[in-house]
């Protein structure tokens, strides 16, 4: 991946693959399922969208809506499936029900995963403590990203928190990349960017149809032009 800022984006399928990727998208995140918010796509759907695109493709390891791990031996078996299917980067991210970052489902995918690169998702903007979960994770094989909004609520609220942690970096859990996304808009961008941020998630702000629409590769271009401005 080059220097310019990461645009990653949603894709549901193939098509939504192929718009985004003409649309300048560096990087997919791939899901079935956003009833749920965002669930672990079938073998079959990654192969497709594999075979689809040359940009770098990060699974979801998701089984249930909700940010609590479930049947831990389930998600560990798709984590396994996946990577024999070809995937090698992926995105999941798990709370006890304190709150706290949980360990035992997170250290179980990671074993499973050998190495492999991932982002731990949203359920940071859920915790109890941002930074203690961040210290927790920090030495963890493989971390390399935080999907984040700054807050439950989304961006809008998150800024200060977004802007607060982008002016750690390099601190101990806060090594890893910030990428932000969760009721993200355009208008959030020069802020971010002027903070170093150099990474963004967009998924309905690909789709001016809806989620029942498929990817636009207009809307991908728009916030490429954005980013790289």
């Amino acid at each position: 991946m080059s220097n310019r800022a990461v645009l990653e984006v949603i894709a549901l399928d193939a098509e939504d693959a192929v718009a985004a990727q003409a649309g300048g998208a560096d990087r997919l995140e791939l899901v079935t399922d956003m009833a749920a918010d965002g669930l672990t796509p079938s073998r079959e759907t990654f192969a497709a969208i594999r075979s689809a695109v040359d940009i770098p493709l990060r699974v979801m390891l998701r089984v249930a809506d909700g940010f609590a791990a479930g049947d831990i031996d389930v998600l560990v078996g798709k984590a396994r499936d996946m990577r024999e299917a070809g995937a090698d980067e992926f995105v999941f991210g798990f709370l006890d029900e304190e709150g706290h970052a949980d360990l035992v489902a997170v250290e179980r995918l990671v074993a499973e995963l050998d190495g492999c690169r991932w982002t731990f998702h949203r359920a940071i903007d859920r915790a109890a403590d941002r930074d203690a979960l961040r210290r927790q994770l920090a030495e963890l094989p493989g971390l390399d990203t935080f999907l984040t909004a700054g807050s439950p609520d989304g961006v809008d609220a998150g800024i200060p928190v977004l802007l607060a942690e982008a002016a750690r970096t390099g601190e101990p859990g806060y090594r890893a990349k910030v990428l932000v996304g969760g009721g993200l808009h355009l208008r959030h961008l020069p802020r971010l960017r002027a903070a170093g941020i150099d990474a963004v998630h967009i998924g309905g702000a690909a789709r001016p149809g809806g989620w029942t629409a498929p990817v636009d590769a207009a809307a991908v271009r728009e916030w490429r032009e954005a980013l790289d401005a």
